[in-house]
């Protein structure tokens, strides 16, 4: 499914029969001509993990607007899970974006110098926990070509099971 605004499903049904060509023409049709057409993995929790080592003991949950958070973060709409090393400072973190009352997408990233330790997963896990206690689904979006987060994605619980999210991305 492709949501396009109703004045141009028209031109968009005329762009062509497959997605290559549709996601081809579909920054021009919607007059964003340097936007590029992307395809994401659309995941969501399909059961709670305890992941190896457990909860980050470095986590706490912080308002996204605490001096802490980095920039990145700090656009979510709700509270945010960030690894604080023993300087204070944000090493890793899960953003969660409240969709509405059924739906909190997850987001996470770690700074270069801690990668390759299990915060992106303990992280990710311990924020859908919390989802899950709220009464919520909580789901995953990654590039198609982000390994790493793929494999964040299946240690917390999230598989591959084909799902895609099309669009056009805004540029931060």
């Amino acid at each position: 499914m492709l949501s396009v605004p109703p004045g141009l499903v028209g031109e968009v049904r005329a762009a062509g029969e497959d997605l290559e060509a549709v996601g081809a023409a579909l920054p021009g049709i919607v007059g964003r001509p340097d936007a590029r057409f992307g395809r994401g993995v659309f995941r969501w929790c399909h059961g709670l993990v305890d992941p190896v080592g457990g909860d980050d003991p470095d986590a706490v949950w912080l308002p996204a607007d605490d001096q802490r958070v980095p920039p990145w973060l700090a656009v979510f709409n709700g509270d945010v899970l960030v690894h604080v090393g023993d300087d204070g400072r944000y090493g890793a973190g899960v953003g969660r974006k409240r969709h509405d009352e059924f739906g909190q997408e997850l987001s996470v990233a770690t700074e270069e110098h801690l990668r390759g330790r299990g915060l992106a997963r303990r992280l990710v896990a311990q924020a859908a926990r919390r989802v899950f206690d709220e009464g919520a689904v909580a789901t995953y979006l990654h590039a198609v070509s982000n390994t790493a987060s793929a494999r964040v994605a299946e240690a917390s619980g999230f598989p591959d099971t084909g799902w895609w999210v099309l669009g056009l991305p805004v540029a931060s």
